[in-house]
C-alpha cells in the first residue's frame, strides 16, 4: 500500500471525530454516531483507493452508509485495492453522557487481509508487546496474569486488567480479585483499552473479557502494528447473533489468532479521539471556528507510530459538517 494513505486515512477519522465531538454530553448517541458517519463518509470520497467495507456500520439495508461491502474511495486502476474496517464513532454511550474515551476509527489492509467477522460477541484476550505470546484464551484469567506478570517484571498486585464494566463480567471480576490483581472497569470503548496494553504510561497491562467481534479485529489491526498480541473465539448470545454466523460460515470453535484476525504485514490503522482518554485527547473548539485534534497513526511494515496534533480552521474544510 501507498505509503502516503495514512495521512489520508488520518484525514478521514479527524472529520469524523471534529463532526461527532459536537454532541459530547448531549445525551444523542445516534446523531452523535450519524454525524461521523455522515463525515466519514464524505472524507472517504477524496481518497485515492479501490476499497471495500468489511466491518463497517451494518448491511446495505441496515446503514446507508458504510455499510459491509460498499465500495469507498475515487476509484482507479493505479489505486490500492484495500479492505476497510470502520468504526466511526466507538464510544456512542460515552459521547452521549460526556464521559471518556471515545473514539472515531479505521483499519485498512490489502484485498482479503481483513477478517469479515460478523456483529456479534467475541471473547478477547490483549497484551502489549513485552507480553506477547504469553496470553491463551482457553486458560484462567489467574494463569494468564501470572504470565504476563512474569513477562513485564512486575508483582501480581501491580497488574491492571480492564474489563468491560458489564453484568456478564461478574465472575471474571471476581476471578480477577481473587489473584490481587489491580482492575480498570471501562464503560465503553474496548477498542481504545486494548491499544493501551502497548503503551506503558497507560497503566493497563492485560485486557480479558466479551465485546464486540467487529472491535476485535480493529483492536487488532492496531496491535499488529504495535508488536503485541490479541486473540478471539466468536461467542454469540442469542438465536439472531448464531444465525448471524452462520450466514458467515464462522468456526464457533477456533481461536482467532492475531494473524487470523489482521493477515500479512501492511497495515494502517488511525484513532482520532473524540472525547480524552488515556492516550489521545478529545476535539477541542476554539471560537466560533477554531478546533483541535489529537490521532494516532500506526503502519506496517514500517513499524512507524504517530501522535498527530491538528488546528484545525472548520469554516476552509468543505467536507467538515457544522
Amino acid at each position: 500500500m501507498n505509503r502516503n494513505l495514512a495521512l489520508n486515512i488520518a484525514r478521514v477519522t479527524e472529520a469524523a471525530a471534529l463532526s461527532s465531538g459536537k454532541y459530547l454530553g448531549k445525551g444523542d448517541k445516534n446523531a452523535a454516531d450519524g454525524a461521523a458517519v455522515d463525515a466519514m463518509r464524505r472524507m472517504f470520497d477524496t481518497v485515492e483507493i479501490n476499497g471495500e467495507v468489511v466491518i463497517g456500520e451494518g448491511e446495505i439495508d441496515e446503514a446507508p452508509m458504510l455499510y459491509i461491502g460498499e465500495h469507498i474511495g475515487k476509484d482507479g486502476d493505479d489505486f490500492d485495492k484495500v479492505d476497510i474496517a470502520v468504526d466511526p464513532l466507538d464510544g456512542t454511550t460515552s459521547i452521549a453522557n460526556g464521559m471518556n474515551n471515545a473514539i472515531a476509527v479505521v483499519a485498512v489492509a490489502p484485498k482479503g487481509c481483513l477478517l469479515n467477522a460478523p456483529d456479534v460477541y467475541m471473547d478477547k484476550i490483549a497484551c502489549g508487546p513485552k507480553a506477547k505470546g504469553m496470553i491463551d484464551l482457553d486458560d484462567s484469567a489467574v494463569n494468564n496474569i501470572k504470565r504476563v506478570a512474569e513477562a513485564l517484571d512486575k508483582n501480581i498486585e501491580d497488574i491492571t486488567v480492564a474489563v468491560l464494566d458489564r453484568p456478564r463480567h461478574e465472575k471474571l471480576i471476581e476471578e480477577i480479585r481473587s489473584v490481587g490483581a489491580r482492575i480498570k472497569k471501562v464503560s465503553d470503548g474496548d477498542i481504545l483499552t486494548a491499544i493501551e496494553t502497548c503503551f506503558d504510561d497507560s497503566g493497563v497491562d492485560l485486557v480479558i473479557g466479551m465485546g464486540g467481534a467487529p472491535e476485535g479485529v480493529i483492536a487488532a489491526a492496531a496491535l499488529k502494528c504495535l508488536g503485541g498480541d490479541f486473540q478471539g473465539r466468536l461467542h454469540p448470545t442469542d438465536d439472531a447473533q448464531l444465525s448471524r454466523c452462520r450466514e458467515f460460515h464462522s468456526d464457533l470453535e477456533k481461536i482467532y489468532y492475531i494473524d487470523d484476525l489482521v493477515k500479512g504485514n501492511e497495515v494502517i490503522f488511525s484513532a482520532t479521539g473524540v472525547s480524552k482518554g488515556e492516550i489521545l485527547d478529545g476535539v477541542k473548539y476554539y471560537g466560533k471556528d477554531g478546533a483541535r485534534t489529537e490521532s494516532l497513526v500506526l503502519r506496517l511494515p514500517s513499524g512507524t507510530v504517530r501522535f498527530i496534533k491538528s488546528n484545525h480552521k472548520l469554516s476552509q474544510k468543505p467536507d467538515y459538517a457544522k
